[in-house]
């Protein structure tokens, strides 16, 4: 902390307290099991320890996780509207109220203000609370309790004080059954502009137990304001290629596993004809194309599931681009305001011309009712006809919504990632 009357030296110091990061520490932290006994009262026995069963989806791993971040610290509180008795709108905290007290898995007045005051009062006793925003369109009604006062604590106090929490929220688009854009909102502008604030997102099971681990770590080492954004519309997905295929299930990853803060997914890291960067309901949309392409034509795509959308690892994102020469960025949320604008205004300063690039994003628009829903999410269609255009194929109809760089006059050339200067 600075010294009483002495003027602050500069940007560094100024925003040193706005976002602390005990690299070590947390992943220490994340890393740490809870206490087997504990665990397995959690669960109903050690038989039903969620490492032993087969490979789930997302919205049961979830739940999962939060049973063992309960078990682990008698401090987390998981509340929010119907999450107790009735597991929630997802039945993603199905469970907790019967393997914790009533005083640590409890609703909520139906207020989402209130459920983020809630929040910011058990962080500073030092508890860490876990608080449910039932969707993504409902945070913003409270927006001003993250932006206003729990991000700016620790700023406006130089980390004097701190109120930790880690705030779940269901939410982006492409939902079935489920109409109005207050079901089914597609922007996180609102979360971005938050100074300070973390935002993880998850696109499979694994790596929502992965993320949550270190995202409650992140809260209780350094005091830290996290949004933790689950895609609907993966809750309950259990296939990716064909129906039946299974295969986006995945194990429960044992604890002492925790993701990397910041560390991206990388699937097919050896490919090396095209980029596409990504997160949320993109990433399958993108698994797919890809494997079209491959089979098509024999062009090999490395999908980069970002998985961290806010800080975004700039560094990563640029090697795999520059290794590459192509990029596409596929942004789910809107084209004004969508993460699309940050990671393509970042290759464009960290890669300059060494990579072509191409973004394909939602419409400026709110999420109508139906199939009509369809005509403003970005689709797989769009995503394969800006990749064929990059890849130098025939471009379908679908690239009207797409924009993209101009060609280079000469080869892309390609450089391995140790190669590679990044100026941040």
């Amino acid at each position: 902390m600075p010294r009483a009357g002495r003027r602050l030296a500069g940007r560094a110091e100024v925003m040193r307290p706005l976002a602390p990061y005990s690299g070590a520490a947390v992943a220490a932290a994340a890393a740490r099991a809870p206490d087997p006994a504990a665990r397995a009262a959690a669960f109903g026995g050690d038989e039903r320890l969620p490492e032993r069963q087969p490979a789930r989806h997302l919205a049961l791993q979830i739940g999962r996780a939060l049973h063992d971040l309960m078990a682990g610290d008698d401090g987390a509180l998981v509340f929010g509207e119907d999450v107790a008795a009735k597991g929630g709108v997802y039945t993603v905290t199905s469970g907790l109220a019967r393997a914790f007290p009533p005083q640590r898995v409890f609703n909520t007045l139906l207020d989402e203000t209130t459920i983020l005051g809630l929040a910011q009062g058990a962080g500073m006793m030092g508890l860490l609370p876990v608080p449910e925003i039932q969707y993504l369109a409902y945070v913003h009604n409270a927006a001003d309790q993250l932006r206003g006062e729990a991000c700016s604590q620790q700023f406006f106090s130089s980390d004097q004080f701190r109120n930790p929490m880690l705030v779940r929220i269901a939410g982006l688009a492409y939902q079935k059954g489920f109409g109005g854009h207050f079901h089914n909102d597609n922007s996180i502008a609102a979360l971005r502009d938050i100074p300070g604030l973390v935002i993880a997102c998850p696109a499979r099971g694994d790596d929502a137990a992965l993320l949550l681990r270190t995202c409650a770590a992140l809260c209780r080492v350094d005091g830290r304001v996290v949004a933790f954004l689950e895609p609907i519309a993966l809750y309950m997905t259990r296939d990716l290629h064909a129906a039946g295929d299974g295969e986006w299930l995945f194990p429960y990853p044992a604890p002492g596993e925790a993701a990397a803060f910041g560390e991206p997914r990388v699937y097919a890291p050896e490919a090396d004809d095209l980029l596409v960067v990504t997160y949320g309901n993109g990433v399958p949309m993108s698994l797919r194309v890809a494997r079209r392409l491959e089979a098509d034509s024999g062009r090999r795509t490395r999908v980069l599931d970002l998985r961290w959308l806010k800080p975004l690892n700039r560094a990563a994102i640029a090697a795999h681009a520059a290794g590459i020469g192509r990029a596409l960025v596929v942004d789910e949320g809107r084209a004004t305001g969508g993460i699309a604008e940050q990671i393509v205004t970042g290759l464009v300063e960290d890669c300059g011309r060494e990579v072509q690039l191409a973004r394909v994003a939602g419409a400026d628009s709110y999420v109508p009712l139906g199939n009509a829903a369809d005509t403003v999410l970005v689709n797989e269609a769009e995503i394969e006809a800006a990749a064929r255009r990059l890849l130098g194929e025939h471009a379908d109809a679908g690239w009207k919504n797409c924009v993209t760089s101009p060609a280079p006059t000469a080869e892309v050339p390609r450089r391995p990632l140790s190669a590679i200067l990044l100026v941040t």
